[in-house]
């Protein structure tokens, strides 16, 4: 990696800040889930109250001056902070705790270099790293950030900040350009599935809501999943058979979070681009978790950014095994069309439910329909036998077949015009009445 990360177990001391707006308040559980993914020591765990953040540090002088004397005292390598620092205040405050300090998101920057483990979620998580750490090359190069003019005093050309500005530029470029790759290579595959009909379902949802292991379930796998924050970064497809509906692809992707880094949303949209395709959005909800309904939203709101907010949408409540006297069970809208499925992938209560959910959802527009095919039309009814949607068949008095089909109206449209027919016109000739 470009940007070294430093190995974990290292002594840090977290501030979380309250009083802050709504839309800037950070979890203190979800924070220290984080440092522990992380795999730092926690040394202390201070609270700020601000009302108003400080140009100069984020919070108050003197709750700098308590602080610095407690990383002396804890012997603390890193201070993190439960929210965003600007460069400045980044660079003040290590100036005043003599330690290294990083912000919320450099702490999720850091969890992703740990996990990432295929060659395209390295390059997202560098490429996120750069962009990062473009705005903050200051630091360390303070003393040569300006050449000094006069005799002997000139320098080469460009300070040591431009040159890195430089070599970082030329980094990123490339690291684009190889992602632009294989976005490329991924929008192939994805024509691919497309052109043999293949519905993906994609999960989505807040982090550690149980993604994974319901994947595994699912998918009969063994996709690594724990109990942690961010365990899974590089999307993971596997095909399995649903009845009445065939094959389907199953995609696992990362896990979102609470004010994610727009950075990381932009370095992952090549990743993110399978929920964005998917015919389905299977969103997995922690039910046990007291923060559901916020974690909710924040998906929605990660959704929106990658254009995929539109999409058909079945809500999975996982963890029921966490709450009381709550069973597995299906949801459905007044129309009866699967909307929310109760269950619990740890233990396997309800995977049935959400397979005949996913099959009544892809298969909404399902035709089931019985036709009277013509003497001249032995071809096509060969074509509905290998594409198995042939429920029964019989013969009408005038010695034409008769068949009941059920299969995806896509696919009855591509047979019909393969063989150069109008599908609303073969139905108004041959349904049978």
């Amino acid at each position: 990696m470009f940007f070294e990360r430093h190995e974990g177990g290292e002594r840090a001391l977290l501030v979380h800040l309250e009083g802050l707006d709504e839309q800037t308040r950070e979890d203190a559980d979800e924070f220290l889930e984080l440092v522990r993914s992380a795999g730092a020591d926690v040394a202390g765990f201070v609270t700020v109250t601000r009302h108003h953040a400080s140009p100069r540090f984020l919070i108050g002088a003197g709750k700098v001056e308590e602080l610095a004397a407690l990383v002396a005292a804890e012997q603390a390598d890193v201070v993190i902070f439960n929210h965003t620092l600007t460069p400045s205040q980044e660079r003040n405050l290590e100036r005043e705790f003599k330690c290294r300090v990083i912000d919320r998101t450099g702490l999720i920057l850091d969890i992703f270099a740990q996990r990432a483990r295929t060659h395209e979620g390295k390059l997202q998580v560098e490429l996120a790293q750069l962009e990062h750490l473009s705005t903050r090359l200051v630091r360390g190069w303070t003393h040569l950030e300006r050449q000094k003019g006069g005799i002997g005093l000139r320098g080469p050309g460009e300070t040591q900040l431009e040159t890195d500005r430089r070599l970082l530029r030329a980094r990123i470029k490339q690291i684009t350009k190889r992602l632009e790759k294989v976005r490329s290579q991924r929008e192939q595959a994805r024509r691919g599935r497309r052109r043999a009909e293949i519905p993906v379902v994609s999960l989505v949802g807040y982090t550690n809501a149980g993604k994974s292991t319901l994947f595994n379930r699912l998918t009969e796998s063994a996709v690594y999943a724990a109990d942690q924050l961010f365990a899974t970064l590089d999307p993971t497809l596997r095909r399995i058979e649903l009845p009445d509906i065939g094959p389907v692809i199953v995609a696992d992707t990362v896990g979102f979070i609470r004010h994610l880094p727009h950075k990381l949303v932009e370095a992952f949209r090549a990743t993110l681009e399978e929920s964005s395709q998917a015919d389905l959005l299977l969103h997995v909800v922690d039910a046990a978790d007291p923060e559901r309904q916020a974690n909710i939203e924040q998906v929605h709101l990660v959704l929106g950014e990658i254009g995929a907010d539109q999409l058909p949408m079945l809500d999975v409540y996982n963890k029921i095994d966490l709450l009381e006297a709550v069973e597995p069970n299906v949801q459905s809208d007044e129309s009866g069309c699967p909307e929310r499925v109760w269950l619990s992938a740890q233990q396997g209560q309800g995977m049935d439910l959400l397979g005949r959910a996913i099959a009544e959802r892809l298969g909404e527009d399902m035709l089931q329909q019985q036709v009277v095919l013509g003497h001249d039309q032995g071809r096509l009814r060969a074509q509905f036998y290998a594409a198995g949607a042939v429920l029964g068949e019989a013969m009408t008095e005038d010695g034409r077949q008769q068949l009941e089909l059920r299969l995806p109206r896509s696919d009855f449209n591509r047979l019909l015009k393969r063989a150069g027919l109008q599908p609303e016109q073969f139905l108004e000739q041959h349904v049978l009445q």
